[in-house]
């Protein structure tokens, strides 16, 4: 495969994976929609929901679990990198390389397998939460363990494709772009072979300006308390 198809094959992958976790984020939404209501029942209204907290458990698992492959796609995963970070992208490649071989696919298959079972197993039997007294359905919520794991399963394939062009170019092929912090974008930059020195420091310079920017508001506004 040439160079565009396989940046194009990567950029898909990115794009279902960021498309998804986009989506699962408005279940933070519903979840403080939920809360809200709840604590207007129980404070005010005295009527409690026996149910809420098994309802408010499958919405943050369902967006914890459907947020993986969004993560693993813009790289924002917990890495400890005081090593990683000084190492150059084709040794860099070969550590992930090899990691994703021997720890990610195993784990995320052992996953999906146990995931399916256990999915299969809840709609068989209609299975309710047992937390509370007539508690809610959760086979649906069950379903998204082997979709989730599908789904970072899929993204782990482009992480490899990733690694292998690495290792044969020296340099990480492209992601999909999305916010991120400054700290971030300053450390995405310094780590950069091919963004010149002038070009760094100007927009680290940027950076150090919007952040003294937002420690004088920051001071400005407990002037005011005070």
């Amino acid at each position: 495969m040439n160079h565009m198809t396989v940046e194009r094959f990567l950029h898909t992958i990115d794009g279902i994976s960021t498309w998804v976790g986009k989506a699962a984020a408005w279940l933070i939404m519903a979840l403080m929609a939920v809360v809200c209501i709840e604590v207007i029942k129980r404070y005010l209204l005295n009527a409690p929901t026996a149910w809420i907290f098994d309802l408010n458990n499958m919405l943050y698992g369902t967006l914890f679990m459907l947020c993986g492959a969004y993560a693993l796609a813009q790289n924002a995963h917990v890495r400890g990198d005081f090593l990683y970070s000084s190492m150059r992208p084709r040794t860099q490649a070969l550590l992930d390389l090899v990691l994703y071989i021997v720890f990610f696919f195993p784990g995320i298959a052992a996953l999906l397998y146990a995931g399916w079972e256990y999915a299969g197993d809840s709609w068989r039997i209609r299975e309710h939460s047992n937390v509370t007294a007539d508690g809610p359905p959760v086979y649906h919520f069950k379903t998204v363990i082997p979709i989730a794991g599908s789904l970072v399963l899929l993204q782990g394939a482009a992480e490899m494709v990733r690694c292998i062009v690495c290792l044969k170019t020296g340099t990480w092929p492209s992601r999909l772009k999305d916010v991120s912090e400054i700290d971030v974008v300053e450390e995405q930059l310094a780590q950069s072979e091919h963004v010149d020195e002038e070009a760094r420091r100007a927009a680290i310079a940027r950076a150090a300006q919007i952040e003294e920017a937002a420690r004088q508001r920051g001071m400005g506004g407990g002037d005011n308390k005070i």
